[in-house]
């Protein structure tokens, strides 16, 4: 893997050979991250805190885009020592407040325009959220917060950014699905099950009207989980809104009851998102599940990627 920096400049300089990096992708939230480590001798011409962008290619292909957060140049008894880690370009959004507004009908384009562009963040082909009437920017959130509100509950998207920093507003590509079998150089594989944090039970509370919609997750409370969430809705939500936020609230809780966690010595095995199926001799928790979390790293024992599955229909 070859890693890039672009300094304010816009000059681009390739980082020394690695000696170690750990490479974070998710489905969305939080963002992604890295983290690389390089021999660095004391006549390189560029300027650590001068770095503002970081890319990095493997085989040829595009890998990670993000932003610079942090680089440390140490002393060592083996020479001198570079680090520089960062995160996604999802950190744009995150890092800049949006300004409060009230938009009549607010589209796709509006957001796009208003809260995405002026951060030089472009948009991945295959976009297509619905108008939504009376959208509220409220002030303080972060312009993540707008684009997640927008997509995720009015379109039923989870955005997130791809490897050339694009931000995604399509479903799920399931035209590819990785396998892990007998063949798979597995090190390692977790289950977990973790019902702390699931609920029960939503109630939508109107703030004016006092009405409640009362939703359900009848399979966790039928295996004995009791836990009850009271939400208080502004006026303007609609019936609607009010059902879908509650059942959104529950699904998201339910997310991750049921975890596996797979180690195989290999980078870049599957990308957040993709379909994995799950075929190991003697293994009860074969089956299909999304992969919710990977990351990739490379230290002295090797290359390296630890998936996070979920089961396929997860909530971001």
């Amino acid at each position: 893997m070859t890693a890039y920096v672009t300094d304010v400049n816009q000059v681009k300089w390739t980082l020394p050979k690695l000696l170690a990096c750990r490479l974070d992708y998710t489905a969305g939230t939080p963002c992604d991250s890295f983290w690389m480590r390089c021999v660095w001798d004391e006549n390189n011409t560029t300027r650590p805190e001068n770095w503002v962008s970081f890319t990095a290619e493997h085989e040829g292909r595009r890998v990670f885009t993000g932003v610079v957060d942090e680089c440390e140049v140490s002393i060592t008894n083996g020479g001198r020592l570079l680090e520089v880690s960062g995160r996604g370009m999802a950190a744009l959004l995150l890092d800049n407040e949006a300004l409060g507004q009230d938009y009549q009908t607010a589209t796709q384009m509006d957001i796009i325009r208003d809260h995405v562009r002026p951060y030089g963040i472009t948009v991945a082909p295959g976009a297509s959220l619905p108008a939504v009437s009376r959208f509220s920017v409220a002030t303080g959130n972060s312009e993540w917060s707008v684009v997640y509100e927008f997509a995720r509950y009015y379109g039923g998207i989870a955005p997130r950014f791809d490897r050339e920093g694009r931000l995604v507003l399509s479903g799920w590509d399931n035209s590819q699905e990785r396998v892990v079998d007998d063949s798979s150089p597995v090190i390692s594989l977790v289950r977990r099950d973790r019902r702390y944090g699931v609920l029960s039970q939503v109630l939508m509370r109107d703030r004016w009207s006092g009405a409640v919609e009362t939703v359900y997750n009848t399979d966790f409370a039928a295996s004995g989980g009791r836990a009850r969430r009271v939400i208080t809705m502004p006026a303007k939500s609609t019936y609607k809104a009010m059902r879908y936020s509650g059942q959104f609230q529950l699904d998201k809780s339910a997310s991750e009851l049921k975890r596996m966690e797979i180690t195989v010595g290999q980078a870049f095995c599957a990308w957040p998102g993709e379909l994995v199926t799950v075929q190991r001799s003697g293994l009860d928790w074969n089956g299909r599940y999304r992969a919710v979390q990977v990351t990739v790293g490379m230290d002295d024992k090797g290359c390296w990627s630890r998936m996070e599955l979920a089961p396929p229909d997860f909530t971001v």
